[in-house]
């Protein structure tokens, strides 16, 4: 006899409260209680009641409904979808705008009850049925506390700075929690913050000059300045950005660093926080890490099919170590997490290593170095080596003493992944020489070596089409006939803020290391024979990667000459 087919049953709020062990029966049985007295919502009348809090109320409720939370005291509010809704209606329906994606017609809104139909039919008809409308849980003190504080307040860079000419600063007021958005600089640096996410800028730099400070965006790897603010305001900046990554805005003479954590357009995004001591003030640099953005797909990170193949084959050897190199800010980080990305599954135990961590990412156990705790690179492998683990990935072999036990996980059984400073693939092996590793420690232990760099991408709406000079064949590697052949360069447009260039992409040479180059590593051989050795079996260098793009019209000879000496191919 056949077992009866049971469909999974949809759990009820209170009993996915009880299976958490946030509140008990009881409780459950009183908010039921109250229920049927007043008709309210079971998760309002617990939090109104001191059962739960609202901030577990409103991750619990995601879950139940099977949609998206949100925690509104770490949004930057979105001026364009605070437009699409009047106040009056998000305070008549207890909801508030979140997020609106121009591109995609998506907005995202914050409700207390985010399966209410009735309430987001009504917004439908209010933004226009083009629009698709994202619900997303919070809770309702949450939601009146913010439309509160992002209704009727200036959010636009240019707007607050107006309001700080023609007002009063209340230096006071800077690390209060309540009625925060009352102080313009506090929206200030929000809207800065805010401004950098959404024109995908790597790192924002506030730079203390002597009259003035100083506002740099590095946006596709290039720095660019975007405004310059009176000097009076920096000391009240300073103090912002201290309180929101948790420094110390008592100490001005040594080095900090701190971390934080926002809700731009829609999704989260981390800031690493720097602050250094200079001869005019405190200089602040973040590095923006946007997850979003941070873990790619190894089928997108747009390289050929060949080289795809060569990482998908490295992947594959289950003991080894497999180099990525190229200079800071190249993307390593990306295409080693991509790697990572490809191999992670429930059977393989990933550890990692980092300087620190990046990206969190489920199903990988992460570290960060912590030089207090003694964690250094080596003692940390030497560690890691103790919790079973299939693949490590180490974030720098900096010395001897990391190259030792990178090696040593990678002879007893692990597969190694970790980065290299070098100008070239071939170039790692010469280096790990330098450093102290014997080539007979090298030989038949180091699986590839990838190179990469980043190269801006021509944009789409503005580039100029370029005939091919005899200068540019002999750079690009073909055969110099008179308008032959077109290729583009750079012109710009409001899209690409007249650079001429949105965006970046990885150009990237994959050496997979065979017997022969072994061989040649054991002897020591020079770099000359190890490029002669690769290029017989079909080594494509970053230059051939790089004009392959120049080719297919994606960027241009300028910017690839930009990251890349292609000066040999004049001689």
């Amino acid at each position: 006899m056949n077992a009866p087919a049971f469909t999974k049953k949809k759990k009820r709020l209170g009993e996915e409260l009880i299976e958490k062990g946030l509140v008990t029966y009881d409780q459950v049985q009183i908010a039921l209680t109250e229920q049927k007295k007043n008709g309210k919502l079971i998760g309002e009348i617990l939090v109104s009641l001191g059962f739960v809090s609202e901030s577990v109320m409103r991750d619990v409720l995601g879950r139940v409904l099977g949609v998206g939370s949100v925690d509104l005291s770490t949004v930057i509010p979105d001026q364009e979808a605070l437009k699409l809704v009047p106040k009056e209606v998000a305070e008549r329906h207890a909801i508030i705008p979140v997020s609106f994606n121009e591109e995609e017609q998506q907005l995202k809104i914050a409700m207390k009850n985010a399966s209410d139909l009735l309430v987001l039919d009504r917004i439908h008809a209010l933004v226009g049925r083009k629009i698709e409308i994202t619900p997303l849980v919070a809770g309702e003190g949450e939601i009146k506390k913010a439309i509160d504080q992002f209704y009727g307040y200036e959010l636009s860079v240019d707007g607050i700075l107006h309001e700080i000419e023609t007002g009063e600063i209340d230096y006071q007021s800077l690390d209060a929690i309540d009625d925060e958005y009352s102080q313009p600089l506090v929206r200030l640096v929000d809207a800065i913050l805010a401004d950098a996410v959404k024109r995908e800028s790597s790192d924002i730099h506030f730079e203390p000059e002597d009259g003035f400070l100083r506002l740099r965006y590095r946006i596709d790897g290039v720095m660019r300045q975007i405004r310059s603010l009176h000097r009076d305001y920096w000391s009240a900046i300073v103090v912002r950005l201290k309180v929101m990554s948790n420094m110390n805005i008592a100490e001005t003479r040594i080095p900090q660093d701190g971390r934080l954590s926002l809700q731009v357009q829609g999704h989260r995004v981390d800031f690493r926080v720097s602050a250094q001591p200079t001869t005019h003030g405190e200089n602040i640099v973040l590095r923006v890490l946007d997850r979003a953005k941070g873990i790619v797909p190894l089928g997108q990170l747009g390289v050929n099919e060949a080289t795809l193949d060569a990482l998908r084959l490295m992947m594959a050897r289950p003991e080894g170590i497999i180099l990525v190199t190229g200079p800071t800010g190249s993307g390593k980080t990306t295409t080693l997490y991509s790697m990572l990305n490809y191999v992670k599954s429930e059977q393989v135990n990933i550890m990692t290593l980092e300087d620190p961590v990046e990206y969190p990412v489920d199903m990988i156990r992460q570290t960060s170095v912590n030089e207090v705790a003694r964690m250094d690179f080596a003692n940390g492998i030497r560690s890691m080596m103790r919790q079973d683990p299939d693949i490590i990935l180490v974030g720098e072999i900096r010395d001897e003493d990391t190259a030792d036990m990178a090696f040593r996980a990678a002879m007893t059984g692990h597969q190694v992944l970790s980065t290299l400073h070098t100008n070239s693939a071939i170039g790692a092996i010469p280096r790990l020489l330098d450093i102290g590793v014997l080539p007979d420690i090298m030989t038949g232990n180091i699986i590839g070596i990838i190179s990469q760099r980043l190269v801006r991408l021509l944009c789409p709406h503005c580039k100029q089409a370029h005939e091919v000079d005899e200068m540019d064949s002999k750079l690009l590697g073909i055969e110099y006939v008179n308008d032959s052949m077109t290729i583009y360069e750079a012109d710009g447009c409001p899209q690409c803020d007249n650079t001429g260039y949105r965006g970046r992409a990885a150009i990237i040479e994959a050496l997979r290391i065979d017997s022969e180059l072994d061989e040649l590593i054991a002897k020591r051989a020079t770099l000359g024979e190890l490029k002669a050795c690769a290029k017989s079996t079909g080594y494509r260098t970053l230059a051939d990667d790089a004009i392959r793009r120049v080719l297919d019209g994606e960027t241009s000879l300028q910017e690839v000459t930009r990251v890349i000496d292609l000066t040999e191919r004049l001689l």
